[in-house]
């Protein structure tokens, strides 16, 4: 083990022996995409605790913390934490268990109460977060800039691995433009807390009554921002295809809690900003398998493509779906090879 790996090491079991869980089983749990490390702690008793491990505390566990307190505070279900130390980045927290909705949905349970569930918590959070209360957190607020900031990971890590060689200075600026084009418009709606990464992997069945049988894991990277964009990341899921019919079913069901939004209006901003959503995603899964040889993720390419490329046939995305006809043509989408790393 390296130095830095027993530094590590004895700084995790100093943490866990300061509050009383020095003698818990410890076990590791599957990671996503991120540098963060989760392990399930096991006491005597047989009561169960995860323990998160962090090299970027200032960029999750905090406003983890800070985030999760105030969902709580609205009704919503999120892991309380028990024991923290920010700044070496460690926290123990609630285990809700492994029932994702992603492993019920895969173990033959009903999609439609499961999103139905979930779409509800939508609708509980914009109905019920605070004004202010994303100034008070000072959260980040997601508008036309920041997506656009977003999709350019696309023109600057997938448009030169596809093409093989990187774009111009004006192709790129195209680009940016484009998407504003579409965005300002969509933008310029109603805003909430935006989850951003909401979808059934990220999702816990708890034996809970109402909106709080939905266990909220991942929101450390929350913003302010457009309310379509999160209903857009459960129902257009870059790992697991969703039935039209099932996602329309749901968009109905949140237009029906709010009556006063236009629902033409929402539909353009789900297309928009689902479209913006799978550009900035098909250049992370192609940046995992360039930069670090995760090349699990390029199997849900096409998926993304083909969801990309529907909202592109939409005249709300007009102006984008003309830059990927001039510079992206066929056989520089889903189906070109990512070169193996050495």
């Amino acid at each position: 083990m390296s130095d830095d790996l027993s530094a590590r090491a004895a700084e995790i079991a100093a943490f866990l022996a300061a509050h009383g869980l020095a003698d818990a089983a410890r076990a590791p749990l599957a990671g996503d995409a991120s540098a963060r490390r989760y392990e399930r702690l096991t006491r005597p008793d047989g009561r169960t605790l995860i323990l998160v491990d962090t090299p970027v505390p200032a960029e999750d566990l905090v406003p983890f913390i800070a985030i999760g307190a105030a969902l709580d505070r609205i009704g919503l279900s999120v892991p309380i934490i028990h024991a923290a130390d920010c700044a070496r980045g460690l926290a123990v927290q609630d285990d809700f268990g492994s029932e994702t909705f992603l492993r019920l949905l895969v173990e033959g349970a009903q999609a439609e109460p499961l999103y139905a569930l979930a779409t509800d918590a939508l609708i509980a959070l914009h109905r019920s977060w605070p004004e202010g209360e994303g100034e008070r957190l000072d959260l980040p607020l997601y508008d036309a800039d920041r997506f656009i900031e977003q999709t350019l990971l696309f023109a600057d890590i997938y448009c030169p691995a596809a093409l093989g060689y990187p774009l111009s200075a004006q192709d790129r600026s195209d680009f940016a433009t484009a998407w504003r084009a579409v965005l300002q418009p969509v933008c310029a709606g109603p805003r909430s807390l935006l989850l951003r990464d909401y979808h059934v992997e990220n999702l816990m069945r708890l034996p809970r009554p109402g909106v709080r049988a939905a266990g909220l894991i991942d929101f450390q990277g929350a913003g302010l921002g457009p309310t379509a964009y999160d209903l857009a990341s459960l129902l257009e899921d870059a790992r697991r295809d969703v039935p039209a019919a099932l996602a329309d079913a749901m968009t109905a069901r949140y237009l029906a809690a709010f009556p006063a939004l236009d629902p033409a209006e929402f539909r353009r901003a789900l297309a928009v900003l689902a479209a913006a959503r799978h550009t900035r995603i098909i250049a992370i899964f192609v940046r995992l398998a360039l930069a670090q040889g995760r090349r699990a993720y390029l199997s849900h390419l096409p998926r993304v493509w083909r969801l990309l490329e529907n909202h592109l046939a939409k005249p709300e995305l007009a102006p984008v779906a003309a830059w990927f006809a001039r510079r992206l043509p066929p056989g520089t989408r889903a189906d070109f090879v990512v070169p193996e790393t050495t």
